[in-house]
């Protein structure tokens, strides 16, 4: 399956000076093989304009009824830092260059229950897990 070449054309390219990069739509041209993955399509384009894969953001890849093309989107960004600055967390985590701190909804919710006890400014400060201030402080109050 993966035998059959694919061939890229990029058309609507644009130079985007304010974001440091360069974005334009792709078209993957594949026949008689499935869809391409996208890291296959980044190094192909890394190619064709002289850079590193970990820099172009590939995404919106939609395949036309039948096979054999698919259309989507590319940026390729002037350096790495730049990708980090302007580029969403969502597809920075796709390569590997965000996580997200994981609270679980069990402590969301029990945050939230604790916020509803305190008035004010206190709100804030239920949240970084100092329990017995937490109870002199509403003891104080009333």
């Amino acid at each position: 399956m993966g035998d059959s070449t694919c061939t890229l054309r990029t058309r609507k390219f644009l130079t985007n000076r304010l974001l440091c990069r360069k974005q334009m739509v792709v078209d993957v041209l594949h026949p008689g093989r499935a869809t391409v993955p996208k890291t296959e399509i980044r190094e192909k384009l890394a190619k064709v304009y002289k850079t590193t894969p970990d820099v172009i953001f590939c995404f919106g890849f939609k395949t036309q009824f039948g096979g054999g093309k698919t259309t989507g989107f590319a940026l390729v960004y002037d350096t790495l830092d730049f990708a980090k600055k302007y580029e969403p967390k969502h597809r920075l985590g796709r390569h590997g260059l965000y996580e997200k701190k994981k609270v679980t909804r069990k402590q969301r919710k029990e945050r939230k229950n604790r916020q509803k006890k305190v008035r004010g400014t206190a709100k804030a400060k239920i949240g970084t897990g100092k329990k017995v201030s937490f109870y002199l402080y509403i003891f104080t109050k009333r």
